[in-house]
């Protein structure tokens, strides 16, 4: 199972890092990530293996909302099989 995690704000040092340790920390394994700074806007998607969570997923997804809040960005979990079904035409 794969979930995506998107985040989005103002840039600033250590945002990738805050994430990746959440993801670690529940034992989400970040498969691939994708980040673009445009002026001063941060943006990032990542792909993680949310199959070994040592969590449960809505407590994971509420960590990383909780990362989100604290840097004042918008951060946002999503199952793959909801992302799948909301983007399918």
């Amino acid at each position: 199972m794969k979930a995506v995690i998107t985040v989005i704000g103002k840039d600033m040092v250590g945002i990738l890092a805050r994430v990746s340790g959440v993801c670690a920390q529940a034992n989400a394994n970040v498969i691939e990530v994708t980040q673009s700074v445009m002026q001063d806007l941060f943006a990032m998607i990542m792909l993680v293996d949310i199959s070994s969570l040592s969590v449960d997923f809505d407590q994971f997804a509420t960590q990383v909302e909780a990362i989100g809040t604290e840097l004042s960005l918008s951060a946002h979990v999503m199952h793959e099989d909801i992302f799948n079904s909301m983007h399918r035409i």
